[in-house]
């Protein structure tokens, strides 16, 4: 079964190349992937696969196998990110100003290839196959979050779900795993200085917000320097501060910033909310201003089951040599997989995409990133063969 399921994707890869690049040139927005929806729906019709659409709004769920037995879920995310592509290939964003950044057109591409492979064995499964094409992972509060609360973890039930993301420091042709905590999770922070305007050179006539804003990004530090466990993964970082009718010669009366806090301890993650809240708030009051205070909760950890993710990873030395698997360390950034990561054993991996001989290096999130897409193969070969595998093992 191997040998024909690497066959069929070897078929399908001219095909898939079309698909992805079809999605990247007409990439959508969080939550606006109309078009996308569509052209999904329109592949899936043609492939005979039975789906259900508008789950979060613009998400779809096909199913392939018999849904009475053992059902084992696959996800792919669809939407886009805010960003103007540079790149000058064929296949450039059409929609300037939005960008497929974050491989989420490979996401997609690769769990259609792998409909496309289970379809044409569709009758050696021992099992369901649930197929999730979700919307909105790049924005609160994640398109996992409404899907979940939507009911998309029922009829069928999975037992066993797993997600793949690209990765660009991993060579084309290798696929990385690592079992437990894997990726942080994610809050956004946003506070409010208040103080009181007026001319610099007149400071004993004013509260000064920037002042205090500067003391506020210092004190905050003592969280990750002083309060966090040394041996627990914590990042607080700020990217953002900004006022509204300063100049040279003016204090402003707000001063706005705008931050992340990550983690890896839902117990360490809520104490650390509280100290951010009295800390920029006592702060401020020492310095005569006030600081509001906004934590936006956002995607929890991203926890990789460890049986299930050993069982995985058994699968992958299998279909592409133990040379072309690897361990790989934590991360601190999100994603929003870890939400159904906290529903059912899950597994969040990562597909090579990089190529240092092509010049294909660019990390994600950034307006040269691309992909080899040799990759596109491999992503959808191995979906099809970790469900034709997990259905023998679930039967």
């Amino acid at each position: 079964m191997k040998n024909k399921i690497q066959a069929l994707a070897e078929k399908y890869q001219k095909r898939l190349v079309e698909i992805r690049r079809h999605i990247h040139m007409y990439p959508e927005l969080s939550f606006q992937e109309v078009s996308t929806g569509k052209y999904i729906q329109s592949i899936l019709t043609e492939l005979k696969v039975p789906f259900t659409s508008g789950w979060a709004g613009t998400g779809i769920v096909a199913l392939i196998g018999d849904p009475s037995k053992p059902c084992y879920a696959m996800r792919a995310d669809i939407d886009a990110l805010p960003i103007l592509e540079t790149n000058e290939h064929t296949y450039k964003s059409r929609n300037e100003g939005v960008m497929h950044a974050c491989g989420h057109d490979v996401h997609t591409s690769s769990l259609i290839g792998a409909a496309m492979i289970l379809k044409e064995i569709e009758d050696e499964l021992d099992g369901c196959v649930k197929l999730i094409f979700q919307p909105g992972e790049e924005k609160l509060p994640g398109g996992a979050s409404i899907m979940i609360k939507e009911g998309v973890l029922n009829d069928p039930n999975p037992k066993y779900m797993i997600g793949q993301h690209v990765h660009p420091p991993l060579e084309v042709g290798k696929l990385g795993f690592r079992p437990g905590k894997y990726m942080a999770s994610a809050d956004e922070i946003r506070l409010r200085v208040i103080g009181k305007g007026g001319h610099a050179a007149l400071p004993q006539n004013c509260v000064d917000t920037l002042l205090i804003a500067a003391r506020i990004l210092l004190n905050l530090q003592e969280i990750v320097a002083r309060n966090a466990n040394p041996s627990m993964p914590t990042v607080l970082s700020f990217g953002k501060i900004y006022s509204e009718g300063g100049a040279t010669n003016i204090i402003p009366d707000e001063v706005h910033i705008e931050g992340t806090f990550r983690t890896m301890n839902e117990s360490w993650r809520k104490a650390a909310h509280q100290k951010i809240s009295k800390i920029a708030q006592e702060t401020a009051l020492m310095m005569g201003g006030e600081c509001e205070v906004d934590i936006a909760v956002g995607y929890p950890c991203v926890v990789n089951e460890p049986d299930l993710t050993a069982r995985i990873r058994r699968y992958a030395v299998d279909y592409l040599g133990a040379e072309n698997v690897v361990d790989l360390p934590i991360r601190l950034t999100s994603e929003d997989f870890g939400w159904f990561s906290q529903e059912l054993p899950a597994c969040f991996y990562r597909l090579g995409t990089g190529n240092q001989a092509k010049g294909i290096t660019s990390p994600v999130h950034t307006s040269t990133f691309d992909v080899d897409e040799k990759a596109l193969k491999i992503g959808a070969g191995f979906m099809a063969y970790s469900a034709y595998m997990n259905s023998k093992h679930m039967a």
